[in-house]
């Protein structure tokens, strides 16, 4: 991978990573389209660039980053679930990782979902947007299920939110608050496993890779998460559920058609 292939992924992930469309699937294109083989550090680096990702939410929200302890302590509630299923089922979220059929046709039946959210969950703003610490956990066991590859983590969290009779805005936030202890710990586990391998002493250009795809990742999240508040309050989510449709739609066709769709 070189530099304009990982500048091309950070942009990718930092657009697709807090919205509800699946940073997998959009990666799953990204690399093949580029012709990316899929080795450790791509697949490290895919997972190492969230970090960007991450920041661009403290930054954003640095205020609600300083309040009580019962804050963090919501967020430990809700990272709980994922965090202890995600480490006993890790072989088999890794299987799942390497089918693109899966990816695809979580995809679609997201989007399909997505089509009909806004009729299901009308909630106003300011009614319920109260996290409690049940509220909490229940967004948590909705993120469980975007351990399947292909569900997002975003749409999951957002619609776990909205079960709970928050508002657009508010289940969407809390979904960005509960990614910075999700993601890093995900972040962390990659690069100390690719470290223990000795993946870092290949060469220094490893490390350059990490940094620019961070930066990129950062600048291009802050921009989305902006947008994408906006947007979503105004408008819903019935757009992404038709992009999700088409998203997968058109990796199943290559699929089956033969084209040779890595796994990143």
């Amino acid at each position: 991978m070189d530099i304009l292939q990982a500048i091309i992924l950070a942009i990718v992930e930092g657009i697709t990573e807090y919205l509800p469309v699946s940073s997998t699937g959009h990666m799953i294109i990204a690399s093949s389209i580029m012709g990316i083989e899929a080795n450790e550090f791509v697949k490290m680096f895919t997972v190492a660039i969230q970090f960007g990702a991450i920041l661009s939410v403290v930054v954003l929200y640095w205020k609600r980053f300083f309040q009580t302890l019962d804050f963090y302590f919501k967020l430990g509630v809700a990272f709980l679930p994922a965090a202890v299923l995600g480490y006993a089922f890790n072989d088999y979220i890794d299987a799942m990782l390497e089918n693109v059929v899966v990816v695809a046709i979580a995809l679609v039946l997201g989007g399909v979902l997505l089509l009909f959210i806004d009729k299901i969950f009308n909630n106003k703003e300011g009614e319920n947007d109260e996290v409690s610490y049940g509220k909490a956990l229940v967004i948590g066991f909705f993120q469980v299920i975007a351990m399947i590859p292909g569900v997002s983590r975003s749409a999951a969290t957002i619609i776990g939110g909205l079960s709970q009779k928050m508002s657009r805005k508010a289940a969407a936030e809390f979904s960005f608050f509960l990614a910075v202890p999700t993601m890093f710990a995900a972040t962390a586990y990659k690069m100390l496993k690719f470290y223990k391998a000795g993946g870092f002493s290949s060469g220094d250009n490893n490390i350059m890779l990490l940094l620019i795809g961070n930066a990129v990742a950062f600048v291009v999240a802050l921009i989305a998460i902006k947008g994408f508040i906006s947007y979503l309050t105004k408008h819903g989510f019935k757009v992404f559920g038709w992009y999700r449709i088409i998203v997968g739609s058109i990796i199943l066709i290559l699929y089956f058609y033969g084209y040779n769709l890595q796994m990143v």
